[in-house]
């Protein structure tokens, strides 16, 4: 009986082609939309046995993820005016006031202020996925841009401090150190404003910290404050000390400076993909470092006993292993070799062997790439 009730709920639906299988009590919880009233039997055909619909695929995946959790999840692959034409075709329209929303059976008003445009949690999806979104509207591709090129402005602050034509105007008393001080004032004030608003805007706190794009936001205008913290906390009795505090403070906040360069990240979803790749050909690449390890610590110690004798350069086995890592990666800098004949030969050894060797798991992670790589590609 249970079996019988299942089956005689499912509704069959092919979209150009692609069958999706749903039941009719998850579709009628929206009885204003299409497919949950009684209009959507004008697209039934007898010899499908299902209810036809020469749509996008792509998008209607997005409004049946609408039935099922009540969200709207747009594809990225589809362009907002494809997107919008599906919607009104399948009557999923978002309007002002709640009695000309889409109203689920069994919800009240109160219980479906998502759906309104004038709600908080909907203003920020709105401010959110302009941040994250640069092709939802122009404000928020002039956005992006003005992001990118704060990116590169806070960057090229970064390499000039150390040109020795250029560093001395970072220091105080140089006529253009107030420009380029307040240059960077402005850069940080931009980034700390826009971590600000996708910090309130994100769809969870928890979530907002498991985002590694937004540790490296962090990490990027962290370094600015802390030097400002630093200076406000100098004790004016003890001078030496300071300094030397200070000094161990500007080092740290240089190094973590150079985490600006991977905001652009942020804004390349093709650079996302390869990191994810990466991700899934983690095991292809811990075997390569394995190889490694395993060819430079052997090598590296049969070297060392063949030649520190004779040779300084190789006096322990930690630079025998730095020359075998550089010999099997075939890069060669020169700084170490081996004079003795049996030195000699043994390095000819291990660079045949580095080729060949190395050779075979990067063919396996260029095969995973690939693969990893196309399947994301389509996912997206």
């Amino acid at each position: 009986w249970y079996q019988r009730r299942v089956a005689a709920d499912l509704c069959y639906i092919n979209v150009s082609g692609k069958q999706y299988i749903t039941t009719h009590s998850c579709l009628q919880q929206y009885p204003l939309t299409l497919l949950g009233s009684q209009a959507k039997e004008l697209y039934w055909i007898p010899e499908l046995k299902s209810y036809y619909f020469n749509r996008n695929r792509d998008c209607f995946e997005s409004i049946l993820t609408f039935y099922q959790t009540g969200r709207e999840f747009r594809p990225l692959s589809v362009d907002d005016d494809i997107y919008e034409a599906e919607r009104k075709f399948f009557r999923i329209e978002m309007k002002t006031r709640v009695t000309e929303s889409v109203i689920p059976l069994g919800e009240t008003p109160e219980q479906l202020s998502v759906f309104c445009d004038g709600d908080w949690k909907t203003t920020k999806k709105r401010v959110h996925r302009f941040l994250m979104d640069p092709r939802c509207s122009r404000w928020a591709t002039a956005w992006h841009i003005m992001d990118i090129l704060f990116i590169c402005t806070s960057i090229t602050l970064l390499i000039m401090e150390t040109d020795e034509n250029v560093k001395d105007a970072f220091s105080e008393g140089h006529p253009a150190y107030k420009y380029l001080f307040g240059l960077n004032v402005l850069v940080i004030a931009f980034f700390t404003t826009d971590l600000l608003i996708r910090f309130i805007t994100w769809p969870g706190l928890i979530n907002f910290w498991k985002n590694l794009f937004n540790i490296l936001d962090i990490l990027s205008i962290l370094p600015f404050y802390v030097s400002l913290l630093a200076e406000a906390f100098e004790d004016p009795t003890s001078p030496s000390s300071n300094e030397h505090k200070s000094y161990v403070v500007l080092r740290v906040c240089r190094i973590f400076r150079i985490v600006r360069v991977f905001k652009f990240i942020r804004h390349s979803q093709d650079l996302i993909m390869i990191i994810k790749v990466v991700g899934h050909a983690k095991k292809e690449l811990c075997l390569l470092i394995l190889l490694l390890f395993i060819f430079s610590v052997s090598f590296g110690s049969l070297m060392y006993y063949i030649e520190h004798t004779s040779n300084d350069k190789f006096s322990t086995i930690m630079q025998g292993c730095w020359w075998a890592i550089v010999t099997i990666t075939t890069i060669g800098y020169g700084d170490i070799a081996p004079e003795t004949w049996l030195g000699k030969a043994v390095g000819s050894l291990v660079l045949t062997m580095g080729i060949v060797f190395l050779a075979l798991p990067m063919t396996i992670i260029v095969g995973k790439f690939s693969t990893v790589y196309e399947k994301e590609k389509e996912k997206n």
